[in-house]
């Protein structure tokens, strides 16, 4: 984030030979300081229309810079604001603290929002139906294109400004830390939760620090979908469920036709009718308080949590009818290699 702070006082040449250092990103723009706290902004267009009203080189950025800049609140993140943002083609976007310090940026040519998520990947599985794949690689490391399965997902999640990710593994776990490491060449925060025995889908729950974040994304690393999670967060906020799980629909096509029958009678009938049903799609959104629920470092499961959801009607579900593959045997990965080269995951 450094090089694309300036302070107020440097030169406004200084900010011309700092904007060129950027110029391999889309967004070169530089936010002016000043006591740590944002005053303005400054780009080659504002350098250029200070110098026609005949304003000097030499002179300091403030003769020079924006002070009608966009930005949003750490506290105060506003989905529909970001969105309107991006559609004005802001392309880096500063998030400031409640003193008006600078915190972060949201490159918007790269993220699509900044969803105030935790990500949870569960990825201690031993996959052994992919063996001999996983009898030396746990199966999120598995390339499928150019990148393991468990980076497609990280990257994703990335993509919808998710940057605090824990990672609960147990099979061949050094190979996912050296990988992985604490995050930062992705500029992001991992975390790891080790099972010393297996917890079941969502038992490592109950071993993870706590986060300042309100809502859990949890969900499994085998997976490879191009589910919005945007959407499927603002599904959870608006029906107001403490879990919200995706849902993938599944069809089945009956080629003869089906009776309704009551006793001996027959009530209707439909020709070759085609029915849906939902799957669980692996992917969990549920607020935080539910943490303290699951039973400490024990075999639990998700299915487990959402039946006592059920009970109090506290379960929703989000359906997904986009890309979903579930990589649990060969075929699947097969399947995964082939379509990986025409999907934007």
């Amino acid at each position: 984030m450094k090089k694309y702070l300036i302070e107020f006082s440097e030169k406004t040449f200084t900010a011309l030979k700092q904007l060129n250092s950027i110029r391999d990103t889309e967004s070169q723009t530089l936010f002016v300081t000043k006591d740590q706290k944002m005053i303005g902004t400054i780009t080659d267009g504002d350098i250029r229309r200070g110098l026609l009203k005949g304003f000097d080189m030499s002179e300091p950025i403030v003769f020079f810079m924006n002070t009608n800049f966009k930005l949003i609140y750490e506290d105060k993140i506003d989905l529909d604001e970001i969105s309107k943002y991006r559609q004005d083609k802001i392309k880096l976007l500063p998030i400031l603290d409640e003193n008006d310090r600078i915190v972060n940026l949201i490159d918007l040519t790269k993220t699509l929002t900044k969803l105030p998520l935790t990500a949870v990947l569960m990825a201690g599985g031993l996959g052994s139906r992919l063996s001999p794949l996983t009898d030396n690689t746990p199966k999120p490391m598995l390339i499928v294109g150019e990148k393991p399965i468990l980076e497609h997902n990280i990257d994703r999640l990335i993509k919808f400004g998710i940057q605090e990710i824990f990672i609960s593994i147990k099979y061949l776990k050094e190979q996912i830390i050296d990988y992985f490491g604490n995050g930062s060449q992705k500029g992001i925060s991992i975390k790891y939760i080790v099972e010393e025995e297996p917890l079941g889908t969502i038992g490592a729950l109950s071993l993870m620090d706590k986060t300042s974040k309100n809502r859990i994304l949890l969900m499994n690393s085998d997976i490879l979908t191009d589910v919005d999670f945007e959407l499927m967060y603002r599904n959870h906020i608006l029906h107001q469920k403490k879990m919200t799980v995706l849902s993938i629909p599944y069809q089945i096509d009956i080629p003869y036709a089906v009776m309704e029958t009551k006793g001996e009678k027959v009530l209707n009938f439909q020709e070759k009718p085609s029915l849906t049903y939902y799957t669980n799609g692996g992917v969990y959104l549920m607020d935080v308080d539910l943490v303290s629920k699951i039973p400490r470092n024990s075999f639990y499961n998700a299915t487990d949590l959402m039946q006592q959801l059920l009970k109090n009607k506290e379960l929703g579900h989000y359906s997904h009818k986009g890309f979903w593959l579930d990589i649990g045997k060969p075929k699947d990965y097969e399947q995964s290699q082939e379509l990986i080269s025409k999907l934007k995951l």
